[in-house]
């Protein structure tokens, strides 16, 4: 995530779509899931990335592990990706996975999602017929209740060229603590029936605050909320490079290895190194 509503690009309607790159051993669309691997992995990005930016390392690592793996960019307004209102997004990850399901001839599949992109998919799930589709949701650092603080640029992030200036981030509104989207996504509760959640976070997370607002409430065999440090106290992982943090990427890839309806092992000890 980057940036609460300030300065951003404003490119003309034609060239509002960002180009779209994927990420190493993503979007093969000739993968089919195996047996020990019966999941695709659909990998949704945070608020301001692009699927080629956010993924770059989790995505050929969950491919060399055997999973098909797939991932998207959406909601872009004036050519930049994450930035529109949650609940459109969420509309354009809808048929995502049908094309996802389509192709791999899989009946589910797990999502995995950064920030935004890790708490978009339960609107997708609980409002729009999704839950039925997905076994599970990994959320890492997912702004699931909103931030109280201000969503600051991620570094590194450069505008593009064309800005002219103007507020374009109906996304970063809608993730902020009290917004009358997380009203809605949170009025039926923080899961559905179906799904299994994985919530990874950080105690370093200086986006999504305070993090124990990213966890979700429910019964240990469908809920299980991991705080990294609670795991590997040394690691100082901060809120944009998690997905490329090693940790995570273990915790990840135990909660995908749990199968069908079921979140993380909370009692899984990643190595720390």
């Amino acid at each position: 995530m980057a940036l609460l509503c300030a300065s951003m690009a404003a490119a003309p309607a034609t060239q509002a779509a960002t180009v779209d790159v994927s990420p190493p051993g993503a979007n093969d669309w000739s993968c089919k899931p195996s047996a020990a691997h019966p999941y695709p992995v659909v990998l949704v990005p945070g608020t301001f990335e692009n699927m080629a930016k956010n993924w770059a390392t989790m995505a050929p690592a969950l491919k060399n592990q055997g999973y098909c793996v797939y991932a998207l960019n959406y909601g872009a307004t004036n050519g930049v990706d994450a930035t529109g209102p949650v609940a459109d997004s969420a509309r354009q990850l809808a048929p995502f996975v049908d094309a996802v399901l389509a192709s791999t001839g899989a009946k589910k599949v797990d999502l995995v999602g950064h920030s935004q992109g890790g708490m978009m998919p339960r609107y997708y799930m609980g409002f729009l017929n999704g839950a039925k589709k997905v076994n599970q949701l990994i959320g890492i650092a997912p702004s699931n209740h909103g931030t109280r603080g201000l969503i600051v640029p991620s570094p590194g992030y450069v505008p593009p060229a064309t800005s002219v200036g103007g507020s374009n981030c109906q996304a970063c509104s809608d993730q902020q603590a009290g917004s009358p989207f997380l009203a809605e996504l949170n009025s039926i509760g923080d899961t559905v029936p179906g799904p299994a959640y994985t919530v990874i976070s950080t105690t370093h997370d200086e986006v999504v605050t305070p993090y124990q607002s990213q966890f979700l409430a429910g019964s240990p065999q469908q809920v299980t909320n991991i705080t990294i440090q609670d795991k590997c106290p040394a690691d100082v992982i901060d809120h944009d490079q998690t997905p490329n943090d090693p940790v995570v990427q273990r915790l990840v890839s135990d909660a995908l290895a749990q199968g069908s309806g079921r979140p993380a092992d909370a009692a899984y000890q990643p190595a720390c190194v």
